[in-house]
């Protein structure tokens, strides 16, 4: 039985992981009968949306790893606690908090900074030659971890312009795909899907993440 991480970055899509990518991640794995490991980092959020009004809510403060564990009904690690050794693939769903929790892109943009928890587990899997899935926004993370090391990666956001542009300043290569597909660098192990980057509706990014998870396992040695 195949051990897969994945790391969430906080519940609700403006602030944390994308809900509907971080759910259909967990059925496809568990459909594919792999064990989940969920983790994300113990640290406050970077801020708090209001998800109805779509704005910041002023004097709150919450936790990634406690919001995260709404979503996997508290089945949780602190990333600290996951070691590439332990684990045989990672998978890291999207939302704004991939660029807000995981990294600083949605501030620096091709300038940020990865969570130094994300970075070292990155790195170890890419060591370790062992799969890395990223969906939606989280493609510019793995980015980031790539290109500082000069590799030259492949990797698919969808068709944003400005998004695709950043990646390929940060060093890897951006390559256009349809939310139901995915991008795969075979060379690397890394599987990416456009989702709600590109997607319309929960029936044609629940395709593309299917495909991604399929994939991510395959590529388990």
């Amino acid at each position: 039985m195949p051990k897969v991480a994945v790391c969430l970055s906080g519940c609700g899509f403006l602030d944390g992981s994308e809900i509907h990518e971080a759910v259909f991640t967990l059925l496809a794995l568990d459909q594919a009968g792999a064990q989940i490991v969920c983790c994300a980092p113990n640290k406050p959020q970077m801020h708090v949306v209001d998800h109805i009004k779509q704005k910041p809510a002023a004097g709150e403060s919450r936790n990634v790893l406690t919001e995260s564990a709404r979503i996997a009904r508290c089945e949780i690690q602190p990333l600290a606690a996951v070691e590439a050794s332990d684990i045989d693939a990672l998978i890291l769903p999207g939302g704004f908090g991939a660029a807000k929790n995981l990294s600083t892109f949605a501030v620096d943009g091709a300038n940020c900074a990865v969570d130094p928890g994300v970075e070292r587990l990155v790195n170890d899997m890419l060591e370790m030659k062992k799969p890395v899935g990223a969906i939606c926004i989280a493609p510019a993370v793995i980015a980031r971890i790539v290109g500082k090391k000069g590799i030259r990666a492949s990797l698919t956001i969808g068709t944003d312009r400005d998004t695709a542009a950043a990646i390929q300043t940060m060093g890897a290569k951006h390559s256009e795909c349809a939310v139901t597909d995915m991008a795969v660098d075979q060379a690397h192990k890394i599987v990416s899907t456009p989702a709600y980057m590109l997607g319309q509706g929960p029936a044609e990014v629940h395709a593309g993440i299917k495909k991604l998870v399929d994939e991510v396992l395959r590529l388990i040695e």
